[in-house]
């Protein structure tokens, strides 16, 4: 097989912030060249004096980068996006969910894992593309493992397949 490609992994936060009903995803990446989760891995690796190592694995603080994001009123996350950093959002206000999918087979389902995120504009103005909106989305936890089905561009995750 060869190597995927970039398009293979797709992210998508919940626009509807945790609002009724089922989740609309939008999927991020339109003008981003080049994204990627740092897992933010949180190790340290001690010797002592007897000259032995260990490693203290405190797990990961994954977060993404979505940038640039230009504001584009027909995208279901700007309206949120512009709440957030227009009136200085925080806490649960910022929280929604995010969808990963690797689209590593010909055919669905394909591999997915949900969690929970925060997501936080970074700026807002930018130069003449746009109005830009670059924002950050914090992993926080509850992470889940499933399947998702793609349908005319729409996914469809079910938990634990």
């Amino acid at each position: 097989m060869a190597k995927l490609k970039r398009q293979a992994l797709l992210h998508y936060i919940d626009a509807s912030f945790g609002g009724a009903g089922s989740p609309k995803w939008f999927l991020i990446g339109k003008d981003i060249d080049d994204m990627s989760v740092d897992l933010g891995v949180d190790m340290k690796t001690k010797k002592n004096i007897l000259g032995e190592t260990s490693v203290d694995d405190k797990g990961y603080e994954p977060k993404l980068s979505a940038d640039p994001y230009y504001a584009n009123p027909d995208d279901s996350i700007y309206e949120k996006l512009k709440d957030i950093a227009m009136n200085r959002k925080t806490g649960s206000d910022c929280e929604t969910k995010i969808l990963e999918v690797l689209v590593d087979k010909d055919e669905g389902p394909f591999d997915a894992w949900t969690e929970d995120v925060v997501v936080k504009p970074q700026s807002y103005g930018g130069g003449t593309e746009g109005v830009a909106i670059p924002f950050d989305v914090s992993f926080n936890g509850n992470r889940k493992q499933g399947t998702v089905t793609i349908t005319a561009k729409v996914p469809t995750f079910t938990e634990g397949e």
